[in-house]
């Protein structure tokens, strides 16, 4: 009789091709694709961004896993993060808000909170918002884009600002804003871009397609219903951005479809509240922020299916 050892282990005992460092480095791919955008509207100044915010989060990530007697790993998540702030942040950002901005983004939001898979808020968004309270004279400077065919048609403010003007058609307008020939934060500009980057997530099944349709949608609806520009709306601003890359992130956004549902469109009507009624001429940040803290609510009140289980029928109940 063969005496092997038996061997008890937590789950998962079934194991995928699939791997955090996989699909973070799949992440870097799509985010590719608005990079590339940021580079080539704003200049060669966001790939020193870039840099400086990738090198300055590994950085302190692996100071932080050292100060908590943590094994670090380079799985990708890190850089991830830092691509995403300097995306979200004006192109012509002072290289040491980056540090801060990685700072607060890698040890505060993400490491304070345990690590990968613990936090909260979206370590990006979490710096964005921070730094933008904190130093919001260094961060008003808005620059229009180098390879611009309409600069002469718009301002140098971004879309949602109040003091946004421009001589073009409207159809001209929409063009521009799909494309990414506007003023705006350095990866946020081209819709078009981002979409493809988005498009690859849905296809590796990354995220679900249900986040971005339910919370751009909202943004759509509500503003048509309340008078405004709808597709105005959806092209201009970090809309599509936050859509594709934040509000459907891991571990910040509720764990079923329909949890995530609801967290879409309760994200795109503090959205649609932020622009028309607030002082603020965007609300994606805020937005994503804010039901991030809805998110264990959420998840208390929607619960998936337990496997094997099926709905009782009427005459069962009796």
């Amino acid at each position: 009789m063969d005496n092997k050892p038996l061997v008890l282990s937590p789950s998962p005992h079934l194991r995928g091709r699939n791997s955090i460092k996989r699909d973070m480095y799949l992440v870097i791919l799509a985010l590719l694709f608005p990079t590339a955008g940021a580079v080539y509207f704003f200049g060669l100044y966001v790939l020193l961004m870039l840099a400086v915010s990738i090198l300055s989060a590994v950085l302190i990530e692996y100071g932080a896993k050292m100060m908590r007697r943590r094994p670090f790993r380079m799985d990708g998540s890190a850089i991830v993060t830092a691509i995403l702030f300097v995306l979200v942040m004006p192109p012509r950002s002072p290289l040491w808000i980056v540090v801060v901005g990685s700072l607060i983004s890698i040890a505060v939001a993400k490491e304070m909170f345990g690590g990968l898979g613990h936090n909260i808020f979206n370590p990006a968004l979490a710096a964005r918002a921070f730094v933008t309270v904190s130093f919001a004279g260094a961060l008003s400077h808005w620059i229009a884009p180098v390879h611009s065919m309409l600069a002469d048609g718009v301002t140098t403010a971004t879309p949602l600002s109040e003091s946004f003007t421009y001589t073009l058609s409207k159809g001209e307008l929409y063009k521009a804003l799909f494309l990414g020939n506007v003023s705006g934060s350095a990866g946020e500009t081209s819709a078009l871009l981002i979409l493809i980057g988005g498009l690859i997530l849905i296809a590796f099944r990354l995220i679900k397609w249900q986040v971005p349709v339910f919370y751009i949608g909202t943004v759509a609806l509500l503003s048509w219903v309340l008078g405004k520009d709808p597709l105005f709306q959806i092209l201009a601003g970090g809309l599509f951005l936050g859509a594709f890359f934040m509000a459907a992130d891991y571990v910040t956004t509720p764990l079923t479809t329909r949890g995530k549902v609801i967290f879409a469109v309760g994200a795109g009507v503090l959205v649609t509240i932020i622009r028309i009624y607030g002082s603020m001429p965007e609300g994606v940040c805020y937005s994503i922020l804010l039901m991030n803290a809805f998110t264990p609510l959420i998840d208390r009140h929607v619960h998936p299916r337990v496997f094997g289980m099926v709905k009782r029928t009427k005459k069962e109940v009796a």
